[in-house]
């Protein structure tokens, strides 16, 4: 039986190359806007901005930081280069070996969270837009076993609000994450309380009308091509289909279309479904 192609780190790989051939850098995570225009000549500005901004959360001192959902290896970078000791804990193999290559020094854990072994202690649990991907009921109760005593929790994230009911309600919709509200009914039975907090909606919304411009661009050109074939080459277009057919189901390549040339997904959109925080948890004292 041929081997299932793995579409996501192909995707993955293909986006990161990108990325690095615009911006220089392989960061994965939103962009900071404020007073810059949304361009994608800014983006690597916009990126660093975003990136100063939560480092401004980091607790003094030097610290064991476990970065859980380490992306690429480039926040783990940085923070390596302040002086931080750094595990990063990543399920991607394919991401484990960009944080691997990027973040040389700092120990890299090919695992879930949720399967995370490890025993610290660490000064803080680091969730830089990975908080979304954990149940709340294990992210918050795993922190409190693996933090050293006055460790603390810095969650950077989206959370979806009230009027957020659900895709079969919306339809697909930028941004994603647990509901606010479960997620501060969570912080409230757990041993955390909010230390800091700061609400960057507005600053990193810009991130989605930068990235549909783009895949508008990208839309424009494969509709442009499919046209061109469709109209001159009626056989060749069909057999194309049948050949991308074997890659993509209907459904994804359905999903694909819509990222390329749909208008649903908009920084308007995001506000309104989302909410983006930066959250400092510490330990309740007993």
């Amino acid at each position: 039986m041929a081997e299932k192609i793995d579409t996501r780190a192909v995707g993955l790989d293909v986006g990161l190359a990108f990325i690095r051939w615009l911006t220089g850098a392989e960061n994965l995570h939103y962009g900071l806007w404020t007073g810059l225009e949304v361009t994608a000549g800014n983006l690597r500005a916009a990126q660093d901005g975003y990136t100063a901004k939560l480092f401004g959360y980091l607790p003094e001192g030097r610290l064991r930081i476990l970065d859980i959902g380490g992306g690429a290896g480039e926040t783990a970078k940085k923070l390596l280069a302040l002086g931080h000791s750094v595990e990063i804990v990543v399920p991607s193999p394919f991401l484990a070996a960009r944080c691997r290559e990027t973040a040389k020094g700092a120990v890299v854990h090919e695992c879930t969270f949720e399967a995370f072994q490890g025993q610290g202690p660490y000064d803080l649990c680091l969730f830089s837009e990975s908080f979304q991907y954990i149940p709340l009921a294990e992210s918050l109760p795993k922190c409190a076993r693996l933090l050293a005593p006055g460790g603390k929790v810095l969650i950077a994230d989206c959370f979806r609000t009230e009027a957020y009911q659900g895709r079969e309600a919306h339809g697909p919709q930028p941004g994603g994450g647990h509901h606010l509200a479960s997620f501060e009914a969570a912080v409230a039975g757990s041993a955390f309380a909010v230390e800091a907090e700061e609400d960057i909606t507005d600053a990193v919304a810009p991130s989605i009308d930068l990235e549909q411009a783009l895949f508008h661009v990208l839309g424009q050109g494969v509709t442009r091509v499919s046209d061109e074939i469709r109209g001159k080459r009626p056989t060749a277009h069909w057999a194309l289909a049948k050949v991308i057919g074997l890659f993509l189901s209907r459904k994804r390549r359905d999903n694909l279309m819509q990222r390329l040339t749909g208008t649903s997904r908009t920084s308007e959109a995001f506000r309104r479904f989302n909410r983006y925080r930066i959250i400092r948890l510490q330990q309740r004292q007993a």
